[in-house]
């Protein structure tokens, strides 16, 4: 199961150069009670960690000779035709539905239109029909990547969206004599609750994608076994969206199967890594 939960950074501690300040209040201050800097401070580490996730692509290695890279899961389309429109790959699948070539060529030509999700769903059809096409799993692991991103990006959108939307200035509070506020900025709190719960449900939807993506990659290593680089492929994804446990199995057996490959030494140091952020 992928895991994207981060322990929250610590706060910086203050500058030796600012006197001390007195005993802590249990009030909060003015700028806990502005909304973007509360969203700033108590958020941006989820979509950092979103970012590193989806964002860094696979650039730590260069997969060994005859391997296949990210950049080849949307290259390799097995044999597709090339610029079909999708009301014609729709008809065509229509009229061969058992035709594992006409999903494909449908997926590609969502591909095209930048559907991802109907992509998925039509290669998932041809895969059902031929489940032991190695191009395929590896297709589908990099469908379920791009679907992530695009939640992640529209996580981040919904953040850039609250930060217009919400006040320049809280609204004004009665506030108790310790400075406890006694009621609540109403547009505030509708923003707030508003952005929380459709960020909750992108994180959600991006991890499921991230999982997806990891489960595609078992499959092709079903069916490749004694391939190095599916091994490599399926480790970088896995350590990529939080599998610990898979990213070191796959790891392990990449080392196993090419011990002499021109990556085994990059690959011990993030198993190293890896085993060490388990242990700790």
């Amino acid at each position: 199961m992928a895991r994207f939960e981060k322990s929250r950074p610590k706060s910086t501690k203050p500058h030796a150069a600012v006197a001390p300040r007195p005993r802590a209040s249990t009030a909060p201050s003015i700028e806990d009670t502005m909304f973007f800097p509360r969203l700033r401070r108590h958020a941006k580490w989820m979509f950092v960690l979103l970012a590193l996730v989806f964002g860094l692509g696979f650039v730590i290695f260069g997969v060994g000779a005859g391997g296949t890279g990210i950049g080849d899961i949307f290259r390799d389309q097995g044999g597709t035709s090339s610029g079909q429109s999708v009301s014609d790959a729709q008809k065509q699948a229509a009229e061969n539905p058992k035709s594992a070539q006409a999903w494909r060529d449908l997926s590609t030509a969502y591909q095209t239109e930048g559907d991802t999700s109907d992509a998925i769903d039509a290669l998932n059809r041809a895969i059902a029909l031929k489940p032991r096409s190695p191009e395929a799993y590896r297709e589908l692991a990099g469908l379920h990547l791009t679907r992530a991103s695009e939640f992640q990006q529209q996580l981040q959108q919904a953040q850039i969206t609250a930060a217009f939307r919400a006040p320049g200035v809280a609204f004004p509070t009665l506030t108790t004599k310790a400075g406890q506020a006694t009621l609540t900025d109403p547009l505030q709190s509708a923003v707030t609750s508003e952005v929380t719960n459709s960020a909750s449900t992108l994180y959600q939807q991006a991890g499921a994608e991230a999982v997806a993506a990891i489960d595609a990659y078992k499959q092709l290593v079903r069916l490749q076994p004694n391939d190095p680089n599916v091994q490599l492929e399926l480790a970088q994804t896995a350590q990529q969206t939080g599998d610990v446990t898979t990213a070191i199995t796959a790891y392990q057996r990449f080392l196993k199967l090419s011990p002499d490959d021109p990556n085994a030494s990059v690959v011990r140091a993030q198993l190293k890594q890896l085993r060490k952020n388990a242990s700790g």
